[in-house]
This record gives C-alpha cells, structure tokens and sequence, in this order.
C-alpha cells in the first residue's frame, strides 16, 4: 500500500497568498464600484437627490457582492483549499446577507426617490417600475428568488430542511443573478454610464459565469468521465452505519488526499440527482476509495441499499483537512461519532513516528465506537495513543468530556493527558457545539491558532 500511495498524484500544496490574493480582490471590487458610483456623480446628487442616489450605490454594492457570493460558491479550487469550508461558508454567508439587506434598501430607495421625483404615491411608482421600465418584470423575479435563499439560508430554516431540499433552493441563487443582468444593462445607468463601467460589470458577470460554468460543471464532468466510479462493495460498519467501497479508473491519478470530501450522487433509484457531502474513510491508495456515512436521512440511507455496480458521480474533492496545513510532527486528533471517518484516513496516512499522534474519540456507548478494531490495529502498528471519551456529556457546562471530567477545567484535563499539547497539530471534526468546545479548549490550553484545523457537520 505504500508504494501505491507514494505513487499517487497529490493535491497541490495549500498557498498562503491564494487566500491574501482572493480577499484583497474581493475588497478592491468593492473599492472601484464605490469609485464607479463616484465618478458618476454619487456624491453631489446626494445633495439634490439623496434617496435616488444612495439607493444606486446599495443597488451597485448589492451586485458586486452578489458576484462574489457566485464566485465563493463556484468552489475554485486555490480559493476552497485557502480559506477551508467552514471559512468559506462563513465569509458566503455574510456577503449573502449583506447584498440581500443591501438590494431590500435599493428597492426602498429607488422607489421612494423615483416617487418624489414623479410626486406620485409609493404603490403607484412601484408598479410602473416593475410594468414599464425595461427588465424589471425580471428583475422583481431575480429577487424573489434570492429572497428565497437567504430565507432558506438563515439558521432557523436550515434545521428544518433536508441538506439535499436546501442544496437544490440554494441554486436559484444562480436564477437570481441571471434574471437581475438585463434590468442593470438596460436601466442602470450607472452600469452604462462609461467605457469604464460598462467594461467592469461586463467582466465581472463574465468571470462569475466562467467559473461556475468551469469549476461547478466542467471539471466534475471531466472528473467523472475520466475515473467513472462505480460501487464495489457495501460493508455494514455499525447500527446506522455503513461503508462504501468504490472502484473506477486509474484512481492513482485522482488528486485526492485524506481528510477530504466528495458531493456524491449515486445513480440508482429515485432522488439520485440530490448531492450529499461524505468524506473519505480510509486513505486513497490509488485503487480504491471508501466512504462511510450514518443514517441521518434519506441521502445517507439510501447508501445501504446501494447494489454493486452501481454508478457515482462526485464534485471535489474538496477540504483543507489535509496534511498540507500541518505545521509540525506532532498530532492530537479529536472525533465525536461519524467525525471519525476524515480523522482515521489521516491517521493512515501522514507521517508520524510512534508516540507522535494521539486520538480522542467521542462515543456515548462502547458499540457505537466507530472503526474501534480498525484503529487498534492501526494504534500498535503506528504507535498512536487512543482515548475513548465515552458516556453523557455534561449539561451544566459545555465540554467535549465526558460528565465525569466534570468537576476539572476541560484545558487541564488535556493537559494532562498530552502534557505538550501546544507542541501538535489539533485536527477536529464533529458536531458544531462539540468542535467549538475542543477548539475552545484548545486555545486555552496554549495551542497556536495556525495549529488548529477542523470541519463541522453545519451546514
């Protein structure tokens, strides 16, 4: 297995300035749109024309961040191994929000200005500009529409949806852009109102498409075609838990590292279209690769009843939880649950001498240890020190320990048990409130921020 995995092709080494260049781009688009805004004379109509004039710069914000918001979800690559999904979804999160409340005060504003302007009421303005201004019959679509997802994308509502219901409405997302383009070209004046303008949005909408179009269709296509995965095994794992073994193509050419993760769509049976995220159990070794899921719903269910033979399509792979952000030799690795599957991969496959690597697992019986017998084996082959955190949690606090660590603070218990823990790499992965009790601990107990690397389950 060695020499096959020595052989594989790597992903690319995580570049530190990929993540300096992307957000400096991002600010600097936002820059030149105030300038743009500016340099049409923003600033004196504010005096004469302030609600028309301040609703077409939310309005030009309210775009420019929509574009970004296509590129974050576009999953360029550089872009997803810099920033790490949590990040990533963050940072999406926030410029989706902000461009839905500034595109809600463009509406607001125009219509209050356009009806001052006109000495018309503010119900009889908004109809004549959703009726007779170009594009905007489209326009009040393209917004219903990103209403809609960040509607869907608040906390409250994701909880009540399923992850495949939620990933499909989060693609009007792509509508809602769309259907905005031709009222900006048509009307907006301040999209039209130089080379310079014009030049900049066209290039902006240019380059969004193209790396929707590349990164979110052309690549995986090519992925699928070239490696045509296929299932080779189902293997019952545990109560609810099952694993995927796959087969395909010249897997040894498959960039694909431990720690990472695959959009998967298996093409059998009802509902196959609807993708769903599962990482790698096991290290890719260049003939095939395993993925290991519970059953939390319809898409990780169905993975129990997959035949052999049956088709995969995935987009990826994608995730940071990989050796490449690994700062020294060390590593602690901390799991609760299915958390295991990235963690065990990783745990196969970095280098690390005996006693360098230890393993906190989180279960709340003995029978739900996940890949137990797997572990031990591979803890006296590579000399990795396993600590099974098993029972009830306490309610009185939050902690990733179990009840009876109690009446001790969580960072003098680590410390305790991996007296030099500020010295490792701390991997995490799991449930949101326990990943944030670890990575809190961590901190406390005098782990470097640039040490710390995890995945949560949220979505």
């Amino acid at each position: 297995m060695s020499t096959l995995v020595a052989r594989r092709v790597a992903p690319p080494p995580v570049r530190t300035w990929w993540r300096d260049a992307a957000g400096l781009t991002a600010w600097l688009s936002v820059l030149f749109v105030v300038a743009l805004w500016v340099s049409g004379g923003g600033l004196q109509d504010l005096g004469a024309d302030v609600l028309t004039s301040a609703g077409r710069l939310t309005g030009l914000l309210s775009a420019d961040l929509l574009l970004l918001q296509l590129l974050l979800m576009a999953r360029i690559p550089w872009v997803e191994r810099s920033y790490g999904q949590d990040e990533l979804a963050r940072r999406h999160r926030l410029a989706g929000f902000t461009s839905i409340t500034l595109l809600a005060a463009h509406l607001v504003l125009i219509t209050l200005g356009y009806a001052a302007t006109d000495r018309s009421g503010v119900v009889t303005e908004t109809w004549a500009l959703v009726t007779t201004y170009p594009g905007m019959l489209l326009a009040a679509a393209g917004s219903a529409a990103l209403v809609m997802v960040a509607v869907t994308s608040a906390r409250v509502a994701r909880r009540r949806l399923r992850y495949e219901s939620w990933h499909l409405l989060h693609l009007y997302a792509y509508l809602g852009a769309g259907l905005a383009l031709p009222h900006q070209l048509w009307t907006g004046a301040d999209f039209t109102a130089s080379p310079v303008a014009t030049a900049f949005w066209w290039t902006a909408y240019a380059v969004a498409a193209a790396a929707v179009l590349v990164f979110r269709v052309g690549l995986p296509v090519r992925l699928n075609v070239r490696h045509r995965l296929v299932v080779d095994q189902v293997v019952r794992e545990g109560p609810g838990v099952v694993s995927v073994y796959l087969r395909g193509r010249r897997l040894d050419r498959l960039p694909v590292a431990a720690g990472q993760f695959f959009v998967w769509r298996f093409v059998s049976g009802p509902g196959w279209t609807r993708g769903k995220p599962f990482s790698l159990s096991a290290a890719p070794d260049g003939q095939r690769l395993r993925i290991t899921a519970k059953d939390l719903g319809p898409g990780s269910r169905r993975l129990a009843t997959l035949p052999p033979g049956t088709p995969a399509l995935v987009e990826g792979p994608y995730g940071r939880l990989t050796g490449t952000v690994r700062k020294g030799r060390k590593l602690a690795m901390f799991a609760s649950g299915i958390g295991i599957t990235p963690l065990r991969a990783l745990l196969e496959e970095l280098p690390y001498r005996p006693g360098e690597a230890v393993l906190f697992l989180r279960a709340g019986r003995q029978r739900d240890l996940l890949f137990r017998a797997e572990l031990e084996t591979l803890a006296a082959r590579r000399g990795i020190r396993l600590h099974y955190l098993l029972g009830r949690r306490s309610r009185d606090r939050a902690s990733w320990l179990p009840a009876g660590y109690a009446p001790v603070p969580d960072d003098t218990v680590l410390r305790h048990l991996v007296p030099d823990i500020a010295d490792h790499d701390v991997y995490v992965c799991g449930p949101d409130a326990w990943t944030g009790a670890v990575l809190d601990t961590a901190r406390r107990a005098g782990v470097p921020a640039d040490r710390v690397h995890s995945e949560r389950f949220g979505w």
